[in-house]
């Protein structure tokens, strides 16, 4: 772990999401840009987060100024309990005054390979470049129980090679598609929030953060933006094998 990573824990999942909602709000009002990129993670813990925001910041986060945008995508309709887009419209998008126009959802419905390529335009057209890649200001990463984060799944570490913003994911065990942010863009975040909660995650958590070759297997070890901040957020669960 690199010397710009930082690391809270919280009693519970239910204090982890307040702390993050409350840094995400401090960080969007903090800001003379008139807009703020924020890079969504799908999977069930966000579900509580999208919960605090809209419940506790919808009248005081600008969300006007808010644009939202997603690590990873299943290729199912935005209509399928499985659409990560789904669940953030639900929880959060359609409880809050944000603009229709700040919402880049991933088109899951979409052929895959075309997809990667439009969603990966609509990044260049929007985003300011550091380098060869876009910059977003927020990341939030979840963590996988295989060390998985955004679609990057541990067969395919490449994709921290790739050049590519987007590229098709195939899910291990399903063998489901899915469209992904890939490594070099995540690494190149103004700071990466990585929210991760429950004793499930704990033997990744302690791989990670204790170094251990095993770590190196994993793609959520190689989040480590070049030119931002990195911050775990995690609950005591998840943390408890950490040495």
């Amino acid at each position: 772990m690199s010397d710009s990573t930082e690391v809270k824990i919280y009693s519970d999942q239910n204090e982890v999401v307040k702390a993050l909602a409350k840094a995400i709000f401090k960080l969007s009002t903090s800001t003379e840009q008139d807009r703020f990129n924020i890079l969504l993670s799908g999977g069930y813990t966000p579900t509580a987060l999208f919960k605090r925001l809209s419940k506790k910041y919808a009248e005081t986060i600008e969300w006007e100024r808010i644009h939202l945008w997603w690590g990873d995508e299943r290729c199912v309709s935005p209509e399928s309990e499985n659409s990560n887009y789904k669940q953030a419209y639900e929880f959060l998008i359609s409880q809050v005054s944000i603009p229709a126009a700040n919402i880049h959802r991933i088109k899951g419905e979409n052929d895959p390979e075309e997809e990667a390529i439009r969603y990966a335009e609509e990044i260049q057209q929007n985003l300011n470049f550091r380098g060869d890649n876009p910059v977003f200001d927020l990341v939030i990463l979840g963590l996988g129980e295989d060390g998985h984060t955004a679609s990057i799944f541990p067969d395919e570490l490449e994709m921290f090679e790739d050049e590519r913003i987007c590229a098709v994911a195939t899910h291990p065990l399903s063998g489901q598609k899915r469209i992904t942010i890939t490594g070099k863009v995540l690494n190149n975040a103004n700071r990466v929030f990585f929210l991760v909660t429950g004793a499930g995650k704990s033997l990744r958590i302690s791989e990670i953060m204790n170094d251990e070759d095993a770590a190196k297997l994993l793609p959520a070890y190689y989040i480590s933006p070049t030119n931002g901040e990195l911050i775990w957020y995690i609950d005591e669960a998840a943390a408890q094998k950490i040495k």
